[in-house]
């Protein structure tokens, strides 16, 4: 853990009725489904990092658009210490090209019904249904 929160960004990609989502391969969240995503690097917008993100983690092309929303996730260890600490920006992205296959730390890769999503038939990270309501919501911005 670093001594400060890691910016990260979300690619947030909608294809009709269905959503993109990859499988955590690592903590946290491992196991769980969620937007690809990761570290923004130095020098890097958010926007850019979602994109870069997206194409590693799931060989998908898309464009980015807007920032929906901003997510802080902290896990803590169970004596109380910050074990993660991350500020995940969510970008809304249009989908170009592409077959979702799991790359880099990704353990899977699949566009899911969005109402699978919402009605909680997936195991997906926290607030994955919140942030997709942010993208479904007409004309939000944050």
């Amino acid at each position: 853990m670093t001594p400060n929160p890691t910016l990260a960004a979300l690619a947030v990609v909608l294809r009709g009725d269905e959503v993109l989502l990859v499988q955590r391969r690592n903590p946290p969240d491992a196991g769980l489904w969620g937007f690809p995503g990761g570290h923004v690097e130095l020098g890097e917008t958010a926007l850019e990092a979602a994109v870069r993100e997206l194409a590693e983690e799931t060989r998908v092309t898309a464009t980015a658009d807007r920032y929906l929303t901003n997510v802080d996730v902290i896990t803590r260890c169970p004596e109380g210490t910050v074990e993660f600490h991350f500020l995940l920006a969510a970008v809304l992205c249009t989908y170009v090209s592409g077959t979702p296959q799991a790359d880099d730390d990704a353990r899977d890769a699949a566009w899911w019904p969005v109402s699978d999503i919402l009605a909680g038939h997936l195991p997906c990270s926290d607030r994955v249904a919140l942030v997709l309501r942010h993208a479904l919501a007409p004309g939000h911005a944050e």
